[in-house]
């Protein structure tokens, strides 16, 4: 898969346990060519957690991407008036997250990011990651599902002993799942 050229706009929510799972497929896409402007929340981009300090990932993902993340509404506001980006990928996308972009909420760096980019008609690629995701964001989830130029990474059950309602993507089929998206396709299956 070649994507040179192709500007991904990434952006991350405060799934902390899944940053980790989710730089390296920023550096996949690099490496496939693609032109990476990074955005955070600004939760993710000054909270530190027992995963990693904010500004760990904040350092590796600016230099992977040689670019610097966008992290406010102002900053991430030209996207959709300059049509500065191909697809937006919102990775990890929390359950708050999925709430606001099915409520058309628009309160955050990254939900501002997904307006203004959608108003363009191009593609957002959500990789949820949510501990309600079978419970109280079940529905925005199948809200999104039915909204034109939303897609989603391939997600299933992480622990469904322990969590049976969590719901996860599978973070290593960001790149596959962008492809398919660039070309308004949903990849299959949806569930794993």
């Amino acid at each position: 898969m070649d994507l040179s050229g192709i500007r991904v706009g990434f952006a991350l929510t405060g799934s902390f346990c899944t940053l980790s799972a989710v730089v390296p497929e920023i550096k996949n896409l690099k490496d496939k060519g693609a032109v990476i402007t990074p955005i955070m929340s600004e939760n993710v981009f000054s909270t530190d957690t027992r995963f990693g300090t904010a500004e760990s990932f904040t350092s590796e993902i600016e230099e992977i991407s040689e670019n610097k993340i966008l992290k406010t509404i102002p900053d991430v506001e030209p996207l959709g008036p300059r049509a500065l980006l191909d697809i937006l990928i919102i990775a990890p996308c929390t359950g708050n997250t999925l709430g606001k972009l099915a409520s058309g909420i628009s309160d955050t760096s990254v939900t501002m990011a997904a307006k203004a980019h959608m108003r363009n008609s191009r593609p957002v690629l959500i990789a949820v990651s949510t501990n309600d995701g079978l419970a109280s964001s079940a529905k925005n989830i199948g809200f999104l599902l039915n909204y034109k130029n939303i897609f989603f990474v391939p997600f299933g059950q992480d622990d469904y002993l322990k969590k049976p309602n969590s719901l996860v993507a599978d973070m290593q089929q960001i790149p596959q799942a962008c492809e398919f998206a660039l070309h308004r396709r949903q990849i299959q299956p949806v569930l794993i």
